[in-house]
Parts: structure tokens; sequence; C-alpha cells
């Protein structure tokens, strides 16, 4: 069983920063990969970024490539996705993910999922 809380959301302008936070607990962290996705009102849950327990190998959307870095601290058993640059188009409810083999893009693959954490950007 792995657990994972997000956290770090909030509103924010258009052009601003934000860091969210994914806590897991209840397995080693290195066990499994780990992923950030969004999904805004009306719309499909979309990949964001991923990356591998030993921190090297990342990926992500087109749409965010460029703009976000996601990163892990292995010690406190968290992920970030650090936020540059926001958009409007990037407001949506951004969820954490984790699995024990899996660590690509397609979120019908991930077992364990956090509560999302809601990211608002104002025009």
């Amino acid at each position: 069983q792995v657990q994972l809380v997000e956290s770090g959301g909030g509103l924010v302008q258009a052009g601003g920063s934000l860091r969210l936070s994914c806590a897991a607990s209840g397995r080693t962290f290195s066990t499994y990969g780990m992923g950030w996705f969004r999904q805004a009102p009306g719309k499909e849950r979309e990949f964001v970024a991923n990356i591998r327990w030993s921190a090297l190998g990342t990926y992500y959307a087109d749409s965010v490539k460029g703009r976000f870095t996601v990163s892990r601290d292995n010690a406190k058993n968290t992920m970030y996705l650090q936020m540059n640059d926001l958009k409007p188009e990037d407001t949506a409810v951004y969820y954490c993910a984790a699995d024990y083999s899996y660590n690509g893009n397609d979120p019908r693959r991930y077992l364990y999922w956090g509560q999302g954490t809601q990211v608002t950007v104002s025009s």
C-alpha cells in the first residue's frame, strides 16, 4: 500500500509560480515510479510529468515543457512539481500518481493516486 498526499496548490496570476509537493508513505520510495497529472472540468485527466526513482530520466508533456520541472527528494519521500510562467490554461486539479513498476504517461497504468490539489491561474 502506498499513500500519496498533494499540497501547494492555490491561486496565482498568469506568469507566476507555484511548487506542488507529493508526500509518499507506506512503502520504500524508490520501489515505484511517480508522475503528475492534471484534470480540468469537462476534460480528461492528462499527463504532466513523470520521474524515475533515481531522479534521472524525466518526461514532460509538450504543453508544460520548459516551464515545469519535476524532482524528488528520496530522503523525504516527496516528489515536487515546480511550475513557472503559469498560464490560465494550466488551471486544473493536479494529482500525484505512483506505481511499483510503471513510470509512463498513461494514467490508467498507475495504481496509487493522491486526493488532488487545486491550481487556479488568473488572466
